[in-house]
């Protein structure tokens, strides 16, 4: 029976873990992209393009008769320290007054009166925080247009997107650090179509009156978020492998120490039919103890996992990731799964000791003649 539990609680602790840690990354991510996919339309320049959308082009898109109202970002890289990876500056439209408005904070955002006076606020990732020491009103030193220049942190957001760092500055803001030629420029273009224009039919028409967004790739919300959670399901696939070969170890493991505990229990079996117990009620007897101790495996498995997965999500995740996700326990699949393990459990041992109990009472009591 120690072989058997063994067994059960380890793979089924694995399984928790992995569902949980998964399930919360998943949910993390799904509600993330809730929060930054606002816009019914999205264009960027393709992944590896070094150039920006010019200036003239993004007048023109602004002006369309199609478009009601539009939001332009810049991503670049800045290097901050030469001991990491490079951090992404995110340039956008933004408001001081709701940042939150477009950014998923993690929590207070400083408003302009209490910043220092003349301060130029940022918003940092989470990744600065762990990477580079940054805090909610520090100031620190960007380095933009050639000098370093002294700005606020007025806030910390959660990006999945980037993991060495993000820092977000207003438009206007960098506009007034670094000359407002340079802030003209763009990468990224948030689109609201006027009423009654869908958001497929406005992308063909910038394509056709605006030649230059050809270059453009554009996407709506719910394609971006579906293939954003493809990639992350994909990403995760050998996990879900993972659960399904612990859960086979674990009924392998019962399966083997119910098949040794019936060679051990013969004459035990034997005894009882000789004393009157059919053999429908010997496997009902058998049904009992798999089941109670299956479940008793699954309880202790489930506590041990559920530990195990609070350590990755709270220690491990932020440590390796430096991003933390929010708590979200699949209970849907753990019950599914738990009757699952329950009803293979007991098969997988009735299975296993129907030989056993399958021979005469005599023969079975035979040795002790």
């Amino acid at each position: 029976a120690g072989i058997a539990l063994a067994g059960v609680v380890v793979s089924f602790a694995l399984m928790v873990a992995m569902a949980i840690m998964v399930g919360s990354f998943r949910d993390s991510v799904s509600g993330w992209l809730d929060r930054v996919l606002v816009a019914p339309l999205y264009g960027r320049m393709p992944i590896g393009a070094t150039d920006f959308i010019p200036p003239a082009v993004m007048a023109r898109v602004a002006r369309h008769a199609d478009v009601a109202r539009v939001e332009w970002m810049r991503l670049q890289q800045i290097d901050l320290d030469p001991r990491r990876p490079a951090v992404t500056l995110m340039v956008r439209d933004l408001s001081p007054d709701d940042p939150g408005a477009r950014l998923p904070l993690t929590g207070k955002s400083l408003s302009l009166a209490e910043l220092p006076a003349g301060a130029i606020p940022i918003w940092i990732s989470e990744a600065m925080t762990d990477l580079h020491g940054w805090r909610l009103g520090d100031t620190v030193r960007l380095p933009l247009a050639g000098q370093a220049r002294s700005v606020t942190v007025a806030g910390i957001w959660r990006d999945f997107g980037r993991q060495h760092g993000t820092v977000v500055i207003g438009r206007a803001d960098h506009a007034r650090l670094v000359g407002e030629d340079a802030e003209q420029l763009a990468t990224d273009v948030a689109l609201w179509p006027r009423t009654g224009v869908a958001a497929s039919a406005l992308a063909a028409a910038l394509r056709r009156d605006v030649p230059e967004t050809a270059r453009l790739e554009f996407g709506e919300p719910g394609e971006i978020r579906a293939r954003s959670l493809r990639i992350f399901d994909r990403s995760f696939a050998v996990t879900y492998l993972l659960e399904i070969v612990a859960i086979g170890i674990g009924l392998a493991g019962i399966g083997a120490s119910f098949s040794a505990q019936a060679l051990a229990r013969q004459r035990e079996f034997g005894m009882l039919r000789h004393l009157g117990v059919s053999r429908r009620e010997l496997m009902r007897l058998l049904a009992f103890e798999s089941a109670g101790l299956t479940l008793f495996g699954g309880a202790a498995g489930g506590a041990l996992g559920f530990a195990v997965a609070m350590v990755l999500i709270r220690v491990v995740n932020p440590q390796s990731f430096h991003w933390r996700m929010d708590l979200s326990v699949p209970w849907g699949l753990l019950v599914s799964v738990t009757a699952l393990l329950l009803a293979a459990g007991v098969g997988t041992a009735l299975l296993a000791t129907r030989r056993a109990t399958g021979v005469g009472p005599l023969r079975a009591v035979r040795e002790d003649w």
